[in-house]
């Protein structure tokens, strides 16, 4: 179970002939991001929403209101809340595993949501047999049932002490990357270009880690909420430095720091560039700035 969060949806997992209870709780949430409600300038009131008419322009009640299906412009087939729901698929409420797949069959633009996939009380064994012997046999499980009215596909794969279950955009759904790269016109990178880009890309190799990015409009809605609120100035918007315009490759050179450093690099002697035991300049090197490390680097490379 997952601290202060109610289960999504409560099922089973199979596996061959194996089964045993599972819950499913969001994984992500953007609950806490600031929200606006919509306000009457005049009177300061929050304002409801309500259905009107097209044609008429009446207001239209709850229980006027129904479903329809647009089969021409403005004419409608009328579908009942009743025949809507009957047109949901069975629940078994059981997750059903048709396949083992390698993790990297699955191309991530058919992610759809991320779920915690946890245990009962009474299936932590069955749940560890499943987590570990899909570690160690390094694939992912593909299973279906409905979840929220909908029959869903659903990607399980272990993830620290449990699983993940994502659900899968169905292929209708996916739009055709052909389409939309039709139109890139066929370029071959080579020679000084092709090297600087990956010299640059060198240079910037890093880890993932969430917790080092910031939503920056979050914060800035933040601080202008907490700025409204205590009556001071509002906060003014940064001023966005437009770049000078300037070809690829000098744009790339510049990146890679080889314009400014064959400027400015100075005339050493041998000497006089192995002064220190490589001890000593590490230490001297520990107290430069992130940029005068990068630009070692960059001398460096």
């Amino acid at each position: 179970m997952v601290s202060g969060q109610r289960a999504q949806w409560k099922g089973f997992i199979k596996f061959g002939e194996v089964s045993f209870g599972v819950a499913l709780y969001t994984a992500a949430s953007t609950s806490d991001r600031i929200t606006f409600n919509t306000i009457n300038k005049a009177t300061g009131n929050r304002v409801n929403r309500v259905f009107i008419d097209s044609e008429t322009e009446e207001r239209v009640e709850k229980e006027a209101q129904t479903k329809g299906f647009e089969i021409e412009n403005g004419q409608y087939i009328i579908i009942d809340p009743e025949e809507v729901s009957a047109a949901i698929p069975d629940s078994n409420k059981t997750l059903e595993i048709e396949a083992f797949i390698p993790c990297s069959d699955v191309d991530d633009v058919y992610f759809d949501k991320p779920y915690y996939l946890t245990p009962d009380k009474m299936g932590g064994d069955a749940f560890a047999a499943l987590r570990d012997g899909m570690k160690e046999s390094e694939v992912a499980a593909i299973a279906r049932t409905v979840l929220f009215r909908r029959m869903r596909t659903v990607l399980i794969r272990p993830h620290g002490k449990g699983l993940i279950a994502t659900t899968l955009n169905y292929d209708y759904e996916v739009r055709s990357s052909a389409k939309a790269f039709e139109e890139m016109p066929k370029l071959k990178i080579e020679g000084e270009m092709l090297d600087l880009a990956k010299h640059i890309i060198s240079t910037k190799k890093g880890e993932f880690d969430p917790a080092t990015f910031d939503d920056r409009y979050e914060a800035a809605l933040a601080d202008l909420v907490k700025a409204k609120i205590e009556g001071k100035a509002l906060p003014k918007p940064k001023k966005v430095e437009v770049s000078k315009p300037n070809d690829l490759l000098a744009a790339l050179r510049e990146s890679a720091g080889m314009l400014k450093a064959a400027a400015d690099k100075p005339k050493r002697t041998a000497a006089n560039a192995n002064t220190g035991t490589g001890r000593e300049r590490a230490v001297r090197g520990a107290g430069k700035s992130p940029a005068s490390k990068a630009a070692s680097q960059r001398k460096a490379s």
